[in-house]
Parts: structure tokens; sequence; C-alpha cells
């Protein structure tokens, strides 16, 4: 009988064994820990005097008092708190363990209060406003949204949506222009929703019946519609001033919830885009991962051809997702005349497209991420406007580049370890 079941099992001098495998030290938390424990500690030798924190605007209950702050000791507090931080991630990044959940989220909540004590302290007259500073983040980060769940849905079904930009614009113009025709807001939304929408027709045709590059198509949308509405602005509109009046969204304040201390302004009192945004983000969030549509979806961007086998019409799927985001993303555009009380004018989108795609990608292609990350940008936006106000030693155009800078290292790829749905960008067969 065969003894060479039995033999020893023989391994190569160099073949490691699995004691010796380490998995790769993953250093993106540390470094990012680091670098803005270091930021609070400069920030730290720089402040000097007390900080007032003005909460103006909170509630109608009662007077929230200033926030008096004693500058350099507040600062300290948060470097230490953030030095501590960095020290147990290097350590758990060392150990190959996970890193502490929610702890990049403190830290990086910890610097900016350092860094919005800093920017007030030393100056009797300035009072940093806290609640206009959240209402306002909010409130440019509403096309941000908009375009970041478009993105989501186009990508998440196989298609690469880098006509937000333009969804955006022919939003705004098409929203403005039927407002002002109809003399209501309301029925200026469904225009904007429609303009975005017949850029998605455009899109979808061009990349899912006529299988064209998706990256030159979005970019070529983005042109065309820039070019149109230019076009249309200067031999239309400015002849009609008729067909381009400021028709904005009315505020509707619901009762109780709205003097909520904080809660209540930043969320409860807002216009119709910002209450349908809310739905479109929780429906959204719930749909892609809990339905029968989120998981046909998934499988449209993930793996086509097996979505096909069982069934499920890919192309016809990838055509209705990406009309529909793209209207999501026309709502958005909206934002910019009736959202924001305006006419419309040239290139009103201002690249918000572009980092609404930034906001999609940081956020790994999930609706709540992408909404934090466009919170992060429209919070970055408003902050460099809120410094120039209250006289901050630094230049208030080096916040208003943050979001593109964020951009830039996203597209670039230094966010983390992201993966895109694996059928992106590439046609399926009819």
């Amino acid at each position: 009988m065969s003894q060479a079941t039995n033999a020893p099992q023989m391994s190569l001098p160099n073949e490691p064994t699995v004691a010796t495998i380490k998995t790769k030290m993953k250093l993106r938390d540390p470094i990012t820990t680091s670098v803005l424990a270091l930021l609070t500690g400069l920030l730290a030798l720089r402040a000097e005097g007390v900080s007032r924190l003005a909460f103006e605007g909170a509630t109608s209950w009662f007077n929230i008092p200033d926030l008096v702050l004693n500058a350099r000791l507040t600062v300290i507090v948060c470097f230490l708190i953030n030095l501590a931080a960095a020290a147990y991630s290097w350590k758990q990044a060392a150990a190959r363990k996970p890193q502490l959940k929610g702890s990049l989220f403190v830290v990086g909540v910890l610097f900016v209060l350092a860094f919005l004590v800093w920017t007030v302290a030393g100056k009797p007259d300035a009072r940093m406003p806290i609640v206009s500073l959240l209402v306002g983040a909010l409130t440019l980060s509403i096309p941000l949204i908009y375009g970041s769940l478009s993105g989501v849905v186009c990508e998440r079904t196989g298609v690469i949506n880098i006509a937000i930009e333009g969804q955006l614009l022919f939003g705004a113009f098409l929203g403005a222009v039927v407002a002002s025709l109809t003399n209501n807001a309301y029925v200026g939304l469904l225009g904007a929703a429609l303009g975005g929408a017949l850029v998605g027709v455009l899109l979808a045709l061009f990349t899912v019946k006529l299988r064209t590059d998706h990256i030159i198509v979005g970019v070529v949308l983005n042109m065309l519609v820039l070019g149109l509405t230019s076009f249309m602005y200067s031999t239309v509109l400015k002849s009609s001033p008729t067909l381009n009046q400021v028709v904005s969204l009315p505020k509707l304040r619901i009762p109780f919830l709205a003097d909520i201390p904080f809660l209540g302004p930043l969320f409860f009192n807002q216009s119709i885009l910002v209450y349908l945004m809310y739905v479109a983000v929780i429906g959204l969030q719930w749909a892609l991962f809990h339905t029968k549509w989120g998981l046909r979806t998934r499988a449209c961007g993930e793996h086509p051809k097996a979505a096909d086998t069982v069934g499920i019409k890919v192309n016809r799927m990838r055509w209705t997702n990406v009309i529909a985001a793209s209207a999501l993303a026309g709502l958005g555009g909206a934002f910019f005349t009736l959202g924001a009380s305006l006419a419309f004018s040239k290139n009103m989108s201002s690249g918000n497209g572009f980092i609404a795609l930034a906001a999609m990608i940081i956020g790994r292609w999930n609706p709540k991420g992408a909404v934090a990350a466009a919170l992060l940008f429209g919070f970055a936006t408003n902050l460099g406007s809120v410094m120039q106000a209250v006289g901050s030693p630094l230049p208030a155009e080096y916040m208003l580049m943050l979001p593109y800078v964020v951009t830039v290292l996203a597209v670039a790829g230094f966010v983390g370890a992201v993966r895109a749905p694996a059928a992106e960008g590439k046609a399926y067969p009819e």
C-alpha cells in the first residue's frame, strides 16, 4: 500500500508561512490624523486673546448668549486630543489592527473648531456666527447633493455621468424660464427636472444606444449645454426680460420642529427643494440596497451579463436610470435660480457638477457617503465667505480654493482605496 499520503508536506526554502505573512500597513488614517494634529498645533501657537462664538437664530424659544473662550487654551486642548488620536492611530496601524470608528471624524471636527476659534481670536468686535455658518453650508451643498446622487444612480447602473455639470446648468436655465413664464416657482421645479432629463436622454442615447465613450460624451454634453445656454441668454433672455425673472421658492417653516435649537433653523426652515433633497437621500439609500430595483441596478453596473441571464433588460434599465438620475441633477440646478432667488446668467453652475462628481467618488458610490462629502464641500465654500466677513487674518481666497483642491485630490485617487462598479463605462450589446 502506498505511503505517499502519509509523507510529510515539503515547502520551498523561501516560501512564506502563514505565521510570517503580514498584512500591508494602512497609512491613510495615521497620516491624516497626524497632519490635522500638526495644523492644530500651529494654530495654538498663533491663537491669542479670547474668541466669541455667536448662536443667534438657533431658536426662537430663548436667547443663547455668546460663548466666550480663551483662544489659546481651547486650541491647545483640541491639539492634545488630536495628538493622542494620531498616536493611537499609528499604534493601531503598526499592529495591523482596525482603526477606531469615528476617530477621523472627531479629529476633523476638533480641527475645524480650533480653526474657527483662531479665526476670531483677539478681535473684540468679531463673532463667529455658528448657526448661519451651518445653514449656509447646507444651502451651498444642495446642488452638490443632487448632482452626486445623480452620479451614484448612473454609475451604479454602469453609465459614467461626467455630464452632471451640464445637467445642473440646463436645469437652472429651464427652471428659470418655466418659472418666469408661469410665474410659479413650483412649476419651475418641474421645468428644471425636465432640463436635466433632456441632457440625460442625450447621455443615454450616445452611451447606451450608440456605445460611445462615456467620458468623451460627458465632456461634449457639458460644452454643448454651456454653449447653448450662453447663446440663449445673450440672444433671447436679454431681449425678453419676462423670460428671465426672479422667481424664488418660499421657505416652508415646519411648526415646532423649526424651533428646535440648532437643528430647527438648519433642517426645518427651508424651501421645498431642501425637503425633496431629504426624501431623495433617504429614499435612494434605502432603495439602492433594500429593493428589487436597487439589486437590479447594482447588477447592471457590476455584472451585466449575469443580470441579463436572469432576465433583466440591462440596456432598458440603464436608459430609465440615466434619465431619472439626470432629472434629479436638474432639480439641483434649480438651486442656482429658484433656490437662490436669482435670474439665470451664463455658467451659473460654476464647476459644481465636477465637485459633485468628486463627492460621489469620495462617498464610494454610496448615497450617504456622497452626501457627507457634499456637505464638507459646502461647508468649506461657506467658510470662506464667513471668514471674509469676520476679518480673518487668512485670505478668504485660500478657503474658497479648498473645494477645488479636494476635487483634484479625489479625482487623482488620493482618498483611499475606492472601487468603481466593475462594468462602469462598458457598453452592453442589445
